[in-house]
C-alpha cells in the first residue's frame, strides 16, 4: 500500500500546487478580493475537481474516446472561456471611488469551471491512467484518487491565494493593480497552450 501511496500523493501535490488556470485565477482573486472573498472559489475547486475525476473514472472518459468530436468541442469551449476569464482579470480594477470592481468566482462557478479547465482534464485522465490497476477495484481506486485531490486541492489553492493576498497589499496604486492583473491575464492565456500540446 505504501508503494502506491507515495507516488499518488506526490503526483497529487505536484499537480495541485503547480501553476495552472486554477492557481493563477485564485492568485489574482486573492490580490483583488482578499482571502475570505476568494474562499468560495477555492472550495468550489476542491469540490468540483474530485467530482470530475469520479465522472471521468466512471465512464465519461470512455464517452470521449468513442466520440472525440465531443472532446474537441469541449476543448474549444474551454479556450473561449479561458480567453473570456483572462479578459475579465485584465479589466479588473478599482472604481473611481476606490472600490474593487468585479466579483470573485462563486462556489458553483469554480466547480463548473473544472469541466473547461485544460489542466484539470490532463490531471484527471493522467491520475486515473497511472494509479488505477488492471483487475483491481476500479471504483474504490477512483474514489480514493478523488478523495485525495479533495484533501489536497484546498490547501494548494490556499497557498496561491495567500500569495495573491500578500501581493495585493502592495498594489496600492491603480497602475500597479492594472499591471498585476494584466500579467495574470497573460499567464491564463499562456495556459491555453496546454489544450493543444
Amino acid at each position: 500500500m505504501i508503494e502506491f501511496l507515495i507516488p499518488i500523493v506526490s503526483f497529487a501535490v505536484a499537480a495541485s500546487v503547480t501553476p495552472g488556470p486554477n492557481t493563477l485565477m485564485v492568485t489574482a482573486s486573492g490580490a483583488n478580493f482578499g482571502y475570505s472573498r476568494t474562499n468560495p472559489h477555492m472550495l468550489g475547486i476542491a469540490f468540483g475537481f474530485p467530482v470530475m475525476i469520479i465522472a471521468v473514472g466512471l465512464g465519461l472518459g470512455r464517452f470521449f474516446a468513442a466520440y472525440p468530436q465531443a472532446h474537441e468541442v469541449l476543448k474549444w469551449l474551454g479556450t473561449a472561456y479561458l480567453l473570456f476569464l483572462a479578459w475579465k482579470i485584465a479589466c479588473a480594477g478599482r472604481s473611481k471611488s476606490g472600490e474593487q470592481t468585479g466579483r470573485p468566482f462563486s462556489f458553483v462557478q469554480a466547480a463548473l469551471f473544472q469541466w473547461l479547465n485544460p489542466k484539470a482534464w490532463i490531471v484527471a485522465v493522467s491520475s486515473l491512467t497511472a494509479f488505477t490497476t488492471v483487475g483491481g477495484n476500479y471504483v474504490t481506486e477512483t474514489a480514493f484518487i478523488a478523495a485525495l485531490f479533495a484533501a489536497i486541492s484546498y490547501p494548494a489553492c490556499a497557498v496561491w491565494c495567500l500569495f495573491g493576498t500578500a501581493i495585493g497589499r502592495y498594489l496600492r496604486s491603480d497602475r500597479a493593480l492594472k499591471v498585476f492583473n494584466t500579467s495574470m491575464a497573460a499567464l491564463v492565456v499562456a495556459s491555453i497552450a496546454m489544450l493543444y500540446i
